[in-house]
C-alpha cells in the first residue's frame, strides 16, 4: 500500500517539474530583454529541476537556449543559423558555441510520392512483367 501512493507522488512531482520547467523558460524569453542575466538564472534553474526530477526537456525546449553558457538565444540578436547539408547549425555570438541538428525535406517533397517518380517507374517495371523476358 506505501507503494502505491509512492507511485503517485512521484508522477505528481514530475508534473509540477514540467510545468516549472515550461515557467521559467517562458520567463526566460519574456525577460531577456530587459534583463539577459536574470533570463540566463532561468534557464540555469530549469535546468537543474530536470536534473533533479529526471526529466527531458522536449525538442523546442532544448533549442531555445545555449548549451554552453546558458543564454536565451535570439537569432540575429545574439546568435545566427546556417543550414548548411541538412544541419541547422545555431553559432551563440557570447560563447562561440556551436550546435547542430538534423533537418529533413518532408517525404511528399521527394522522391517516394512524387506522381512523376511513380509513373516512371511503373513504366520501367513494365519491361519486367509475368512472362516478359529479362534484356541481355
Amino acid at each position: 500500500m506505501k507503494h502505491r501512493n509512492w507511485k503517485k507522488k512521484k508522477d505528481a512531482t514530475k508534473r509540477i517539474a514540467e510545468e516549472r520547467i515550461e515557467i521559467l523558460l517562458s520567463l526566460a524569453e519574456q525577460t531577456f530583454k530587459t534583463d539577459p542575466e536574470q533570463s540566463k538564472r532561468y534557464i540555469i534553474l530549469a535546468e537543474a529541476i530536470g536534473m533533479r526530477q529526471n526529466i527531458r526537456l522536449n525538442r523546442e525546449q532544448k533549442r531555445k537556449y545555449c548549451k554552453q553558457c546558458h543564454t536565451f538565444r535570439v537569432p540575429g540578436k545574439n546568435c545566427h543559423i546556417r543550414l548548411k547539408n541538412s544541419v541547422i547549425l545555431t553559432t551563440c555570438h557570447v560563447c562561440g558555441g556551436m550546435s547542430r541538428y538534423p533537418y529533413y525535406e518532408k517525404q511528399n517533397e521527394i522522391g517516394a510520392n512524387n506522381e512523376k517518380f511513380d509513373k516512371e517507374m511503373t513504366r520501367s517495371n513494365s519491361k519486367y512483367e509475368k512472362g516478359a523476358r529479362h534484356p541481355k
